[in-house]
């Protein structure tokens, strides 16, 4: 089996961005917010919990393309820019103004976060003799969008089943691929479909969460 790649998803033009290097490392942050209220002949104050703060993921993405003829890395670094414009499809409901889109990131089968490009800067380190970049590193710093906990039901059949748990779409997954992950057996993709009521099997988003019936 080879190498899974680290890939990040627009949700909106479907792009991908498959990251020719892994991250060596990356940083996952997360704040809550507290408020401080003195309390008359104490030492220490009281906290109040006011909400949870969205993760944000920070992280190096490698790109070279020295050796393959003619190649640049502009496709690739294109698509990453093109998470932090604004995208005329998504809208605010609130404002109804338009908003860069949303996209997945995702390294390896378990891996799906959603979220929105906060940061991202751009250092291109190899070039050819005509000026064209062969190798640059992205710094990208991504903050939770979506409370996977929170997701609402696809539904009014989701979940009807005792022990059934949930799972997210990423890009490219088809049900029977699904049930062979879930189950090692891709002919139950019908119990999958039959749990989220879905009259298509093809018929799949990156980022929908699905209802998986337990193992029998």
């Amino acid at each position: 089996m080879g190498l899974t790649k680290a890939r990040i998803t627009n949700k909106e033009t479907h792009d991908t961005i498959t990251c020719l290097f892994n991250p060596t490392e990356y940083t996952i942050t997360k704040q809550n917010a507290w408020q401080s209220k003195p309390v008359v002949g104490k030492n220490v104050p009281k906290l109040d919990f006011t909400g949870g703060g969205a993760q944000k993921l920070t992280m190096d993405l490698f790109f070279d393309v020295f050796e393959q003829e003619g190649a640049d890395v502009s496709k690739d670094i294109q698509k990453l820019m093109a998470l932090t414009l604004i995208h005329p499809k998504p809208k605010n409901d609130k404002t109804k103004k338009s908003r860069p889109p949303l996209c997945i990131f995702e390294w390896g089968p378990r891996w799906s976060f959603t979220a929105v490009v906060m940061e991202l800067k751009v250092k291109y380190t190899l070039f050819r003799e005509d000026g064209m970049p062969v190798r640059a590193t992205a710094t990208i710093t991504l903050q939770e969008a979506e409370d996977d906990t929170q997701q609402p039901k696809q539904n009014p059949t989701s979940y009807s089943e005792g022990g059934s748990r949930r799972r997210q779409v990423r890009p490219r997954d088809t049900l029977a691929q699904i049930a062979y992950e879930e189950y090692g057996d891709s002919n139950r993709w019908r119990d999958i479909a039959n749990a989220n009521g879905l009259d298509d099997p093809l018929a799949l988003s990156p980022g929908q969460i699905l209802a998986i019936p337990p193992r029998r």
